[in-house]
């Protein structure tokens, strides 16, 4: 099954199918998950892991389509509630059939390949012409279609950038280290090069909270000051201008300024929409039709106030706690247990951490909502507490096999592993 969960890990990042369009007439995707899950249903051993987070996503689905059904642009809202529920089609396959901590290595070095053959054939891409010209400059997009966009394209590399402290930890081996560091080297240029002011600033808020954990955060700090004068004269003049708008709006066009208000606006066109849809919004996906503007509201908290309403705050705010809870759990316990090693775990609870951060941190830039990061890494950070909670049981004197897993109806509580 690991296998097969990577092989969708590919058709969903990479997606073929809108690369080369031929594919896409044989619904590749639609196929490969219908397989899978035929094998998932009759593979042994898979199971629940008890976890708070179960509920709230359940609740969050249950405020997305309730507002979907509600929503005056219903044919809008469908393609939306449609995507995101095959969304949990990867969720369910991946808390139920890995369960321990060499599953979980083995799936998150196939996400970093996987990522990086997506970014190098985006790069590809670019050198041979395929661009967005935008707010004046050449901006480097992904391959694919649905998450080409440069804003996207740079939150979806920041996002992943934010596990690699951890997948340091995942082997001593040279190569796979060797290939973390063109990995980061890589992201850094690509996010460059997409224009996203979002996404620059994001990289140096990651890099400075990276550093200063650090046990050589002197030392790192001290490179990092040496090397940024080299790396910023190594941009274009288009592109230093472009950041440099972040700070001094004045020095860029026109338009990119009315980009930059453009998220505090989305915010309060949000609020209005909530304030005449209070309890389930416009529907998911229907911002356009609503605010009768051509652009999405690239604002997290306007996007989830104004298409879903109260019931989708209430709910997104349990999804974002139950993950917060996740990544708490892991420190605690590691606090409390000053003999275990630093390794692999330990730190990934910190990487979880920092993406829910950058998560939220971005959202203030972009209607990240529906990205299939929330549930992809909430995913991982159930795997990785439940890894934690093995450990600790196994230290205890107790025994921990599927006999631990309670059956499937009893675990879509709040009550699970001890807290």
């Amino acid at each position: 099954m690991r296998w097969l969960l990577i092989g969708y890990m590919f058709l969903f990042i990479h997606r073929p199918f809108e690369v080369w369009p031929v594919l896409g007439e044989f619904r590749l995707e639609l196929l490969y998950a219908l397989f899978t899950g035929g094998i998932w249903l009759i593979s042994p051993g898979k199971r629940w892991i008890p976890n708070p987070m179960h509920r709230a996503l359940c609740a969050f689905v249950l405020a997305l389509l309730t507002a979907g059904v509600f929503s005056p642009w219903t044919a809008q809202t469908f393609a939306l509630m449609d995507m995101y529920l095959k969304l949990l089609f990867f969720y369910v396959v991946l808390v139920t059939v890995i369960h321990e901590e060499d599953g979980l290595k083995h799936v998150l070095k196939a996400f970093m390949i996987i990522m990086t053959v997506y970014i190098l054939h985006s790069v590809w891409q670019f050198v041979n012409g395929r661009y967005h010209f935008r707010m004046s400059i050449v901006r480097l997009i992904g391959v694919d279609a649905s998450h080409s966009d440069p804003n996207s394209f740079a939150a979806t590399l920041i996002f992943v950038l934010a596990l690699t402290p951890a997948l340091w930890f995942v082997s001593t081996s040279v190569r796979w280290r060797g290939f973390l560091i063109c990995y980061g080297i890589l992201t850094v240029g690509c996010i460059a090069l997409t224009g996203s002011r979002a996404g620059f600033v994001s990289l140096v808020l990651w890099a400075g909270l990276a550093i200063l954990r650090s046990r050589r955060r002197f030392a790192l700090c001290g490179l990092a000051l040496a090397a940024s004068p080299f790396m910023w004269a190594a941009l274009p003049p288009s592109l230093q201008n472009r950041f440099e708008t972040i700070i001094n709006p004045e020095v860029g066009p026109l338009n990119a300024q009315v980009s930059a208000e453009g998220r505090l606006e989305g915010f309060w066109l949000g609020v209005e929409l909530w304030q005449d849809n209070p309890l389930t919004g416009v529907g998911p996906g229907a911002w356009r039709p609503a605010t009768k503007r051509p652009l999405e509201s690239h604002n997290l908290y306007g996007q989830v106030m104004g298409e879903l309403g109260t019931f989708g705050v209430v709910t997104f705010a349990a999804v974002v706690l139950a993950f917060w809870f996740n990544v708490r759990r892991i420190r605690r316990v590691y606090r409390d247990h000053p003999t275990w090693e630093h390794d692999f775990l330990y730190h990934f609870g910190w990487c979880l951490g920092m993406a829910l951060f950058l998560l939220l941190f971005n959202g203030l830039f972009g209607h990240n909502l529906y990205r299939y990061t929330w549930i992809w890494f909430g995913a991982f950070a159930i795997i990785a507490r439940h890894c934690v909670e093995q450990r600790l049981a196994e230290e205890a004197g107790v025994i921990c096999a599927p006999a631990a897993a309670a059956p499937i109806g009893r675990q879509w509580g709040w009550s699970g592993e001890a807290a």
